[in-house]
């Protein structure tokens, strides 16, 4: 691929294939148990200098040992990370959500992948929109930080940035149906008005024509339809906690707490329980008259 053709708007193709390849990294980490600063070093040695997303780690390794959070280094990072990339991890590091960082890591490397891809404007707004229903996310900060993406060109922008205040009172089928050109050719058919050149369609005939089949539906229908008829990227889902890892240690604790019990209770038959061996050794059993009366 030549330089050119790794150019767009926002950054370098490969700036996002080693941003796939850190948050990939961060999240085989985190399932391994390993301390995040020691995550974040070894990932910083793996990432190739000639990008500027080891200047960005030290950053993150300075504001998490300073608050222990990652989303306000990414904030004053604008340049580099997307305002949508900030707000999944800032929902993510939320104690009052119940949105677990390493979903927010799996959405954040596909999307990276995504961008590395050349993903249209459509297939983006649809993955950020998709993940937003989806994990139940707030969407007026949503809809702010997508608007503050390179890749939506001006109606884009406005397209955000009017439905932001109107997601809740219409149907998201119909947000979508009326920016397509499915919508402009039911128009031209029943003589009805067309829009005006502020106005452009943002999304194809198929597209439109699929929404209007799911108005009234479930939105997340709406997104499965989108994404079998046209190929458009799925969202990943949250991930499940096997519990089965968990269960033969807390078998363990229960058995020991069960030991315990038992032989208490042997002890007590025996004619008593012991209780010089719960005394500290270098006191021995304490001395009552010492105390007054």
């Amino acid at each position: 691929m030549s330089d050119a053709a790794s150019q767009g708007p926002g950054l370098d193709v490969e700036e996002y294939i080693e941003q796939q390849h850190f948050f990939q990294g961060v999240q085989s980490g985190l399932d391994d148990n390993r301390p995040m600063q020691d995550i974040l070093k070894s990932m910083r040695d793996e990432i190739l200098v000639t990008t500027k997303l080891p200047m960005a780690i030290d950053y993150l390794a300075a504001e998490l040992r300073h608050s222990g959070l990652f989303y306000p280094a990414m904030k004053r990072l604008a340049h580099y990370f997307t305002g949508f990339q900030t707000f999944i991890v800032e929902s993510s590091e939320d104690d009052r959500g119940k949105f677990d960082f390493l979903s927010g890591l799996e959405i954040l490397k596909l999307e990276a992948k995504l961008r590395a891809e050349h993903i249209s404007a459509q297939s983006l707004f649809l993955y950020q929109f998709e993940t937003i229903c989806r994990h139940r996310l707030k969407y007026d900060q949503g809809f702010a930080a997508m608007a503050s993406d390179p890749m939506y060109d001006e109606h884009w922008r406005r397209f955000l940035e009017i439905n932001r205040r109107r997601v809740g009172l219409i149907d998201i089928a119909d947000m979508i149906y009326t920016r397509s050109e499915h919508y402009i050719t039911q128009q031209i058919r029943r003589g009805g008005n067309l829009p005006g050149s502020d106005f452009p369609p943002l999304f194809g005939e198929r597209e439109g024509r699929i929404a209007l089949a799911n108005r009234k539906r479930d939105p997340l229908l709406l997104f499965s339809a989108l994404q079998r008829q046209m190929g458009y990227p799925k969202v990943p889902v949250k991930r499940k906690v096997d519990e089965a890892q968990f269960l033969i240690p807390q078998m363990m604790r229960r058995m020991e707490r069960l030991e315990a019990r038992i032989k208490l209770l042997e002890d007590e038959n025996r004619g008593g329980i012991d209780l010089t061996k719960f005394y500290q050794s270098d006191k021995g059993a304490p001395n009552f008259d010492d105390f007054g009366d």
